[in-house]
């Protein structure tokens, strides 16, 4: 085994444990999307560029891409609810002063 193996499956490693004790989604994805292209990296060293091609396109490129739009729309409803209860809370207060 070549020593940019070594080095490119201890950083597949620590990836993926890193992905599963980040406290923070936009962390996870984006250390994912690292991991994917570092085992995209890995097929090629491994001769096989259709599965390299393949884990580029589809890990790094079309999953990270639905994540980062996943993320968004989470983000989106949280401060939807939020501006909610603010509202709720306002109205609530209106009332009771009159």
């Amino acid at each position: 085994m070549t020593i940019l193996m070594c080095v490119l499956l201890s950083f597949l490693v620590i990836c993926a444990v890193a992905v599963s004790f980040s406290k923070k989604l936009l962390n996870s994805v984006l250390i994912f999307m690292s991991y994917s292209l570092i085992m995209s990296v890995i097929w090629m060293l491994l001769e096989s560029p259709d599965l390299a091609i393949t884990e580029a396109a589809v890990g790094a490129g079309i999953t990270s891409v639905l994540f980062f739009v996943t993320l968004n729309r989470i983000h989106s409803m949280f401060k939807d609810a939020s501006g909610k209860k603010k509202e709720v809370k306002e109205d609530e207060e209106k009332k009771s002063v009159q």
